[in-house]
């Protein structure tokens, strides 16, 4: 808990609230975002919460909190927690399920998206008072000059695209949103459900489908000795020279990042064949 020098017996002691009483955003019955902070319960520590609802398909917008460390629970219903981890530059996806929770380190850029109706969300702070920069403002308030200019895009059609976001959305689409392009049939991203299996690689477990026509031989018992593919591997750690930055090996890097390789492919049964 921070160090308080609140009198705690002034008649003035906060020790409960209704988060309903401070909505921080509604965008319909079934999307809003109720909030708590030192402002609304004065006895809080360094934490806080926002309390959040939302059905299929929409999106807590994509948002940074250069202040506090973000914990989110599922209540209920089911998400994606997206991230893009700045020492890999991986964009990461987490699905989560009721009694499930995903981590959001301070400052990371990250965004929730429901997967089905009634999904209730607890986003939990390290500060008392959570800050955030959405992306919205962050389009929506750089001068599309200055966008055009450093990314080398056409001035014209980049205010065109950003023309439509007038204020902060933070939960997405905006309810009065025309797309001029018909929405996928499945607005969640495709997750990786299983985050610590290398892709791309396959695994020794095909047999010799030759048949035995020398009995007594014993077959082939070498193991596969292959780096990283072995299940249920101790984690270790190793430094990258780009970042000097201790980091899991077993996160997924996908094609593209510096990081990326295939491993070699397995020989030994060509071999013997």
């Amino acid at each position: 808990m921070a160090t308080s020098t609140m009198d705690y017996t002034l008649p003035t002691t906060e020790f409960t609230y209704d988060l309903s009483n401070n909505p921080l955003f509604k965008k319909d019955e079934n999307n809003y975002i109720n909030s708590l902070s030192i402002k609304q319960l004065n006895t809080l520590g360094n934490t806080s919460l926002l309390d959040i609802f939302l059905s299929t398909g929409n999106v807590v917008e994509p948002h940074t909190h250069p202040n506090a460390t973000e914990l989110v629970y599922c209540i209920s219903g089911s998400a994606v927690v997206s991230l893009i981890n700045p020492f890999t530059n991986e964009l990461l996806h987490f699905p989560i399920t009721p009694g499930q929770v995903a981590n959001v380190p301070q400052g990371w850029w990250h965004y929730e998206v429901a997967t089905v109706d009634h999904t209730h969300l607890l986003a939990i702070f390290d500060a008392p008072v959570p800050e955030a920069i959405f992306g919205s403002d962050t389009l929506r308030l750089t001068p599309a000059k200055l966008l055009a200019y450093t990314y080398c895009l056409d001035e014209k059609k980049v205010q065109e695209a950003l023309a439509p976001i007038q204020k902060t959305v933070i939960i997405g689409p905006p309810a009065d949103c025309q797309p001029s392009t018909a929405p996928a049939s499945n607005s969640a991203p495709n997750v990786n459900h299983q985050p610590y299996v290398m892709p791309n690689v396959q695994p020794n477990v095909q047999p010799n489908m030759q048949p035995n026509t020398q009995p007594n031989v014993q077959p082939n018992m070498q193991p596969n000795t292959q780096p990283n593919m072995q299940p249920n591997m101790q984690p270790y750690v190793n430094r990258l020279p780009y970042w000097g930055t201790w980091v899991d090996p077993r996160i997924i890097h996908e094609p593209g990042c510096p990081y990326y390789r295939e491993l070699p492919v397995n020989t030994i049964n060509q071999e013997e064949k």
